[in-house]
């Protein structure tokens, strides 16, 4: 069988790379992307490099940025133009395949083995999408090139900016079981922690650990995360188009016990969303619309559908919504025998914006950053573990 050829293109520093094209006069000074500053919860979503040098971080307050750096130079977010630019690049992509998965707006994996022979090596293919994006667009793209996805993308991750990094079936070994744990894709920072209190700090020590071992510290996922150690990470490069897009996606239970309070709803609904939220990002999709389930103790149903603009893929916004629609159409006359939670009116759209609990935009890559370490909890656990409640409960 042909070793496969994958590339994972990740645009650096998107958000504030675009918006500084119009702005050349600041591309100088420390620079970042933020909500409305005149909001109390503005937040910053991205910064350039020389912000990044002062210590301002993605997603803490303009306040708390400006501490840090007080001749910090504060740009609103312009979505019309990183949408422009996310599919002029996907345009550059599509010269050398058709086989692109994307990764929220500013990231992509590419299978390009059918195209070396046209093309050249994977690593080739990689600097001329390098060179392209530079020269046409004026934004710089680092690229990892791998024999999977899950080593393309923590190639591109090894060196930024303007960057390729190879990671070989020859090489892996030598070049990521150094690095940490954490630098693997889906170890977050809980399932980070736990290997550490286990002895386990690198990639190489994950390897190590017999699959008894690593089923009994972190569930059925962690075998997983060893295979991708291992370099056995055989998921394909699935392109997303309209005909692919499900109706919807959804969860529901019904507990031992009657559901009698507010707070034990908005609990289950944590659970549940943190199941939707996984399965939305693993597709790529955002929902622009919630759905409500109740059933009583007399088994009597209801379902309450609401749309919103934009969309949204993360767990604690999709459960906000829930309880939001909750909260307008559920009176308590009787406790409730059942909850579910459903998203509807997705969509394949990676410029879609979510909006945080204070109202402030955040772009969907930052907010599954903020996320990483609840998802990586659902990791550790397994799929089934998120409908028994005691995530929610662990992490209050």
């Amino acid at each position: 069988m042909q070793e496969r050829t994958i590339l994972h293109c990740d645009l650096n520093n998107f958000f504030a790379s675009v918006s500084l094209l119009s702005n050349q006069t600041v591309k100088d000074l420390p620079v970042a992307v933020c909500g409305s500053e005149e909001e109390r919860h503005g937040i910053v979503l991205a910064k350039n490099e020389i912000a990044k040098s002062f210590g301002v971080k993605t997603a803490e307050t303009v306040r708390e940025a400006k501490q840090k750096c007080p001749e910090l130079v504060i740009l609103a977010p312009d979505y019309n133009q990183y949408r422009k630019y996310s599919i002029a690049a996907r345009k550059i992509y599509e010269r050398y395949t058709d086989l692109i998965e994307p990764f929220g707006i500013d990231e992509c994996w590419l299978d390009v083995s059918g195209s070396e022979l046209l093309f050249g090596s994977g690593e080739e293919i990689a600097q001329r999408i390098r060179k392209e994006i530079k020269r046409e667009l004026g934004i710089t793209v680092s690229v990892g090139v791998s024999f999977n996805k899950v080593f393309a993308k923590l190639g591109s991750d090894l060196k930024k900016p303007d960057a390729v990094t190879v990671i070989s079936r020859e090489n892996f070994k030598e070049k990521i079981w150094g690095l940490a744990v954490e630098n693997l894709l889906f170890v977050g920072k809980s399932t980070a922690k736990k290997l550490s209190d286990n002895g386990v700090f690198t990639i190489g020590d994950l390897t190590l650990l017999s699959d008894t071992s690593i089923n009994r510290l972190l569930g059925k996922n962690g075998v997983s995360l060893k295979k991708y150690a291992l370099g056995e990470d055989d998921a394909p490069v699935v392109p997303w188009g309209e005909d692919d897009i499900p109706k919807s996606i959804g969860r529901s239970i019904t507990p031992r016990s009657d559901i009698k309070t507010r707070e034990q709803v908005w609990k289950i609904y944590l659970e549940l969303a943190e199941d939707i939220s996984h399965q939305l990002r693993k597709k790529g999709l955002y929902a622009g619309g919630i759905t409500v389930h109740t059933r009583t103790t007399s088994l009597a149903v209801k379902e309450t559908s609401r749309s919103f603009s934009g969309g949204i893929n993360s767990a604690l916004l999709i459960a906000q919504k829930g309880i939001e629609l909750f909260d307008e159409c559920y009176k308590w006359n009787l406790p409730l025998r059942s909850v579910g939670l459903r998203v509807i009116n997705l969509k394949d759209d990676s410029i879609a914006i979510q909006q945080d609990m204070f109202g402030e935009s955040l772009s969907s890559e930052k907010i599954e950053k903020i996320e990483e370490s609840i998802e990586s909890v659902r990791k550790k656990f397994g799929t089934d573990s998120i409908k028994r409640g005691r995530i929610i409960e662990k992490g209050e």
